[in-house]
């Protein structure tokens, strides 16, 4: 997040994605705060924009949420006009009026160039694969002799001695769980690989995301896939095979515009990067 001093300035351009552009094409909507959007075509690359004076910095969490979505819905606007897009983060503005974004997009045609070639016809999906912790715990336990054995021992134990037994438990089933997760996906990244460009692991989630919470749950696998709309469907028949298991679910969205799988635009040459 920049420094108030940062903020604000004379003149400004908030930046949403880079397109390919197609001649008669244009884009009419409204983006971050209700600000009117435009595109800035230089040559065959569009800069979809609107003029600002400032970041959008905030500590209200609703207020960012809306403007989060405001700019999601710009960038989706503007895959379905020009295709996939390479869509900038949030709060990316670049100093200065519209001569500037003209030079910027000269300095970085070549990586805006070669990316939008890349990409073309590609869209990022999501896959997170959820198993009942209550069915994968016996499924651990009903599969493991280590277990069972420790189990006995508890019963016939002490109530001292059962205690540091119960931590072996524990630690075991810790440690099978993990095991799992690392299995199952694996398993799961195997068979994207057959429809997807690119398959990358997702992290945590953030506390921007819509769900979370303690539900019964466990999450064993998030993905990022990179892949063509025709792959869609197929790709969703595999999911809903591995989603018919008992206990287990598979969320399963897009297509987003491939914000995972672009270069980081922000920090350097004029641009400033807040939120």
């Amino acid at each position: 997040m920049a420094d108030d001093t940062d903020t604000e300035f004379e003149e400004g351009r908030y930046l949403y994605c880079a397109v390919a552009v197609d001649d008669g094409a244009d884009l009419d909507t409204e983006g971050v705060d209700d600000e009117p959007v435009r595109l800035l075509a230089v040559d065959d690359i569009g800069v979809v924009l609107h003029d600002c004076e400032s970041l959008y910095d905030t500590a209200n969490m609703d207020e960012l949420r809306k403007w989060v979505l405001q700019h999601q819905n710009v960038v989706d606007a503007a895959g379905e006009v020009f295709g996939t897009p390479i869509p900038f983060q949030f709060d990316t503005v670049l100093t200065g009026d519209d001569d500037r974004v003209r030079e910027w997009v000269g300095e970085e045609r070549g990586t805006l160039a070669d990316y939008l070639d890349q990409l073309a016809g590609h869209w990022e999906y999501r896959v997170e694969l959820r198993r009942e912790e209550e069915a994968l715990r016996e499924d651990l336990v009903a599969s493991d002799d280590r277990l069972a054995e420790l189990d006995e021992e508890i019963e016939a134990a002490g109530s001292g001695t059962a205690f540091m037994l119960e931590k072996q438990y524990d630690q075991r089933l810790r440690e099978l769980r993990r095991e799992r997760r690392g299995e199952r996906a694996a398993a799961l990244r195997d068979r994207l690989d057959e429809f997807a460009r690119t398959v990358d692991e997702l992290g945590e989630r953030t506390t921007l995301d819509d769900e979370g919470g303690d539900d019964g749950m466990e999450t064993q696998a998030r993905f990022t896939v990179l892949a063509t709309d025709d792959n869609e469907e197929e790709m969703g028949e595999m999911l809903d095979e591995v989603a018919a298991e008992t206990g287990v679910e598979v969320r399963f969205t897009g297509p987003w515009p491939p914000y995972s799988f672009v270069p980081a635009i922000g920090g350097e040459d004029g641009t400033e990067t807040g939120g």
